[in-house]
Formats: C-alpha cells, structure tokens, sequence
C-alpha cells in the first residue's frame, strides 16, 4: 500500500484533565500517515488522483483547535475518523499525536499516542 506522510503540524488546542490546560490551551503536533492507492496519481499527475494535501490538514486543524478533549487519545482517534469519513481514498490512517508541554513534572521531549485505524470494508 502506497503512503502519504503529513510530520509534524503545529496547532494550538485547549485538550487535557486540568482545568489550566483548557483555559491557557498548549501546542500539540501532529503526524499522519495515509495508507492510499497512488498508482493513477503516479501515472497521470493529476491532483484529482490523490489527496489534497492541504484538505488534510485544514480536516486535522479543526478537531486539533476545536472543541476540547479530556484525552489526546480522543483528539488521534477524532481525526481518524474524520479522515476515513472525509477522503473515500484512504483505507487506513496512522495517527500520532504529541503534546510537548503536559503538566508533568520532570525532563522529556513531549508524550504522544499513536493510533490506526482502517477503512470497515478495507478488508471485505
């Protein structure tokens, strides 16, 4: 299976237990990988054969910056499933989502939660 790569996008939410973090909101950075047929797209060159790139990321933006979520489990498996719902294309999406600045005391880069999902009827 072919693969789209988005690493890293920046955005700003207001996700987490404490009630701090959904009132001064943190960043949180995204990665995706889109499992994806890119043959025709290969071929002919054409964007109407892949996946707008830019659709993607307006699609992530707007769970990521939008409502509040307890957990970035929550937040990974909303924009996969959105993702599935919005891009017929894609038969399964892994999505890692990292929050650089949780309120955990001591020194790491960030945590984050990987999940991936597929299509229902990928397998059929």
């Amino acid at each position: 299976m072919d693969k789209i790569y988005l690493n890293k996008m920046e955005f700003y939410g207001f996700h987490g237990l404490f009630p701090e973090e959904n009132k001064l909101g943190q960043r949180f950075y995204v990665d995706l990988v889109l499992e994806t047929d890119l043959k025709q797209a290969s071929i002919s060159d054409k964007m109407s054969d892949s996946i707008d790139y830019g659709q993607i990321f307006q699609v992530t933006k707007e769970i990521v910056e939008g409502r509040p979520r307890n957990l970035v489990e929550a937040v990974a498996g909303d924009i996969a499933e959105k993702l599935l719902e919005t891009f017929k294309q894609i038969n399964g999406c892994w999505i890692k989502v990292y929050k650089p600045d949780p309120p955990i005391a001591g020194h790491y880069q960030s945590v984050a939660v990987e999940i991936y999902r597929e299509r229902e009827d990928h397998h059929e």
